[in-house]
């Protein structure tokens, strides 16, 4: 691999940012996934090949980590920072059509719960993974869900709860959704969320972590 992918899979799957971030320790002084991604480009390599050889093998290395337990929240988000960074130098050319995305995810916490954590951490995995993310917020409604996807065909919703209070309305909404369309794709996530769960509900997927999350969309996406 291009050896400044390398060292912009490496500044993601550390969170190093920007040469003037402090973080982590380690890697003071030393440029971030900022400049990495600005100088990939600049020396002709594809977005896509950026996306694919550099951010993706970061952020696939830092949800691995995360699934074990080896790195935490905070970790994650740091990494997630670092992608972001490069991303910036990657979206008009997405954008433009120049370069290709492997599919569209919309992603929101469900109608009624607050907590965005969990949602945030797998929207930023999901698009550091080559998928273009929409994120709705949080307390989305099963309308807001349909809209979105159908302006995105093909499109894969995904829908998170923290509270075991909104359980019923994510079921609620899958209903509301699978009614409206019986193919599209619905993975749910979030605490309180099981197997059991899942399949009591007709989603077409649970996943415990981000990780799994991209290995879902990857499946469709094969």
């Amino acid at each position: 691999m291009n050896e400044l992918l390398e060292k912009l899979a490496e500044c993601v799957e550390f969170g190093k940012i920007n040469n003037a971030s402090p973080y982590p320790p380690t890697m003071k002084g030393q440029d971030g996934a900022d400049e990495y991604a600005k100088q990939a480009i600049d020396e002709g390599i594809e977005p896509g090949e950026i996306l694919k050889h550099g951010l993706m093998v970061g952020m696939e290395k830092v949800g691995i980590k995360f699934r074990e337990n080896k790195v935490f929240v905070p970790q994650v988000l740091m990494s997630a920072k670092a992608m972001s960074a490069a991303m910036d130098h990657l979206k008009p050319y997405f954008s433009s059509g120049a370069a290709e995305r492997k599919g569209v995810f919309v992603v929101g916490t469900v109608e009624g719960d607050l907590h965005d954590i969990g949602k945030n951490l797998v929207a930023m995995m999901v698009e550091g993974n080559g998928y273009e993310v929409i994120d709705l917020g949080t307390d989305v409604k099963a309308e807001q869900f349909i809209e979105t996807a159908e302006k995105h065909p093909g499109s894969v919703i995904g829908l998170s709860s923290l509270l075991t209070t909104t359980m019923a309305n994510m079921q609620k909404i899958v209903e509301i959704v699978k009614k409206h369309n019986p193919d599209r794709q619905i993975c749910i996530g979030g605490a309180p969320i099981t197997q059991d769960f899942s399949e009591k509900i007709g989603a077409d997927s649970y996943k415990p972590d981000p990780q799994g999350v991209v290995e879902f969309l990857n499946s469709l996406a094969s």
